[in-house]
């Protein structure tokens, strides 16, 4: 199938209102099944309530199952709650359980009971109501493949046939024994070139990865990335193998945490919010934060104001001290976002801290004497004041130096006492550049004054 661009999904859109307008709902629906998947899901949401709710009612359930797995959560939520209950029940047994039960958990809590009542595979799910939505428990989904140590490899593909329409996972088979611990797992490759009277006892790896029902979202996806896994098996306490969590949803994992931490250190506290979220949206989730912002603006301008003396006696000084300040806050931003990399990835221990904060010292002296350098012989060649100028070197050095350990230690002081490091690093580096930037900058300029304004 050919990838649709977004003009031709304009096209399509447009041919499709034209259909409904006019009243010709089976061409409508013609035209819209002709897309891929994941383009009906597209389509779908950029058309008017009413054109959806039309769609909705005319289509079968296996397709609205699969439009309410393609649109996000939000969007599948507000498209159920149109759904009458009984034929929501079918639509939801025709999901896969996990996106079945995420769907439940967004829905008003009273559909949700009424839908799980009535649905025929509401076994599958229910367990999974129980997890929250950021665990393993909440990605996993119920429909795996186990088999037991002395089932032979005729027997597993004769197995594989017959539940083919129905199994998510497509390249490991899971071993457990008869109390349903997890002992193993078989790639499918394995499986297919190994004789039909092997078992898979033989042909199994014992050592398997895995993950517990609690295991935050982030870190399956750090673990996949790091093993380069397909799918990961999730146990209970007891071992006992309870579900699969699959590549694709992990790839919705990531980027979701992708966008989480590209909003936070842009001091957006809701990640669902975009530029035609409604104003009320929009300013609860960013006002907060400028608040915040102001209130670390004015601590920097009462710095400042116990040298009005000497700004008012050098007045050029007010042409470079925001240098400084600027300077070192984009130095310490180069490092939050590397460290909240490296938090997120796993890849800073306590251990490390030490190493880590003297590494990062020497690095912002070294920046600092280069930018400090450069921009101390332009400010020279430019005003003609070596003093004005070595202060302005000596100030970047000293600033540079302040954000890059600054820029570490913020987001790791956030993470030990529960916050989100990239939620409100930003604010609180740039608070402590500027202020560590005006007060350097001015002490500096204050002991050498009379040489800057003689010079």
């Amino acid at each position: 199938m050919q990838i649709a661009t977004a003009e031709s999904l304009d096209f399509q859109q447009k041919r499709i209102e034209s259909a409904l307008r006019a009243g010709r709902t089976a061409e409508a629906i013609a035209i819209w099944l002709t897309l891929h998947p994941a383009d009906r899901a597209e389509v779908f949401r950029r058309l008017a309530e009413d054109d959806q709710h039309t769609l909705l009612t005319h289509l079968d359930i296996a397709t609205i199952a699969d439009l309410l797995e393609e649109l996000d959560d939000e969007e599948a939520a507000e498209a159920a709650e149109e759904i009458p209950t009984e034929r929501l029940a079918d639509v939801l047994d025709e999901m896969e359980p996990d996106e079945a039960a995420d769907l439940l958990g967004d829905l008003p809590p009273e559909q949700a009971r009424e839908a799980l009542a009535e649905m025929e595979d509401a076994d599958e799910v229910r367990p999974l109501l129980g997890y929250p939505d950021e665990s393993a428990g909440g990605l996993m989904t119920t429909t795996y493949i186990a088999l037991r140590r002395q089932t032979t490899a005729a027997q597993a593909l004769e197995f594989l046939r017959q539940v083919s329409d129905r199994a998510e996972i497509p390249f490991y088979l899971y071993v457990v024994d008869k109390e349903r611990r997890l002992v193993g797992v078989v790639d499918l490759r394995d499986l297919l070139v190994a004789p039909p009277h092997t078992v898979m006892e033989t042909i199994m790896d014992p050592d398997v990865i895995f993950v517990t029902a609690g295991t935050d979202q982030e870190e399956v996806a750090r673990i996949m990335a790091k093993y380069d896994l397909a799918a990961i098996p999730v146990v209970n306490a007891k071992h006992r193998l309870i579900g699969v969590i699959t590549y694709d949803d992990i790839v919705d994992v990531m980027e979701e945490e992708a966008t989480e931490d590209i909003y936070h250190l842009a001091s957006v506290s809701d990640e669902d919010i975009d530029p035609e979220s409604p104003v009320m949206e929009q300013l609860k989730g960013r006002l907060p934060w400028l608040y915040l912002n102001t209130l670390t603006a004015l601590f920097a301008s009462w710095v400042i104001s116990h040298f009005e003396a000497i700004i008012a006696q050098a007045a050029v000084l007010a042409l470079f001290q925001s240098v400084v300040a600027g300077q070192g806050g984009n130095a310490a931003s180069q490092n939050v976002a590397m460290t909240v990399r490296a938090i997120a990835l796993g890849k800073l221990s306590p251990k490390a801290l030490a190493r880590v904060l003297w590494k990062q010292f020497i690095t912002g002296l070294m920046l600092g004497i280069l930018v400090g350098t450069v921009v101390g012989v332009g400010v020279y060649f430019w005003r003609g004041n070596l003093y004005l100028s070595l202060v302005l070197g000596m100030a970047l050095v000293g600033n540079l130096s302040v954000g890059s350990v600054v820029g570490v230690l913020v987001p790791l002081a956030l993470q030990a006492v529960g916050v989100d490091p990239a939620l409100a690093s930003s604010i609180l580096v740039t608070a402590v550049t500027d202020s560590s930037g005006f007060f350097i900058f001015l002490s500096l300029a204050a002991h050498f004054l009379s040489k800057i304004i003689g010079g």
